[in-house]
């Protein structure tokens, strides 16, 4: 007699969408948290915990009161639930490292409810070189209390 195997058909799901978006978050009250190393390696570090539900990072750019960064999000992602998770994976990460912070925002609100996003459009280089050169354009100086992620 003939043996059957069953295979199933179904392939694993790749995302092909190619999502790139620029997105700038601005601290509550604009205060101005990232002017210490550490503070943008405790941002920085939430932001990517995000890489294990697919989300992929190009820049960041940190400018004393706000940070600008270039993410790719994953097609099963909204961009409203992208933001979510991007402000709340960050601000748990930074209020986990850096508890000093909890006295500037006792209740727990570490972004504003200002932010802006927006695609790359046709020059990638162009959008990348700006979230990269925040501390020059917005004249900050970082002090490096730690070594930079």
């Amino acid at each position: 007699m003939n043996e059957m195997n069953s295979v199933s058909s179904k392939k694993g799901k790749v995302d092909s969408r190619c999502n790139w978006l620029s997105f700038m978050f601005v601290s509550k009250c604009r205060k101005n948290v990232f002017r210490k190393q550490s503070s943008i390696n405790a941002c920085k570090a939430g932001f990517l915990e995000l890489e294990r539900f697919g989300f992929e990072f190009a820049a960041f750019g940190f400018a004393g009161t706000h940070v600008h960064l270039a993410v790719n999000v994953p097609e099963r992602y909204s961009i409203r639930i992208a933001k979510a998770m991007l402000k709340s994976w960050s601000a748990k990460r930074v209020f986990k490292d850096k508890p000093n912070f909890l006295k500037l925002y006792p209740r727990g609100c570490f972004w504003s409810g200002y932010e802006h996003h927006q695609g790359f459009g046709k020059d990638e280089a162009q959008a990348l070189a700006y979230i990269r050169n925040q501390q020059q354009h917005h004249e900050v100086e970082i002090v490096q209390d730690v070594q930079a992620l």
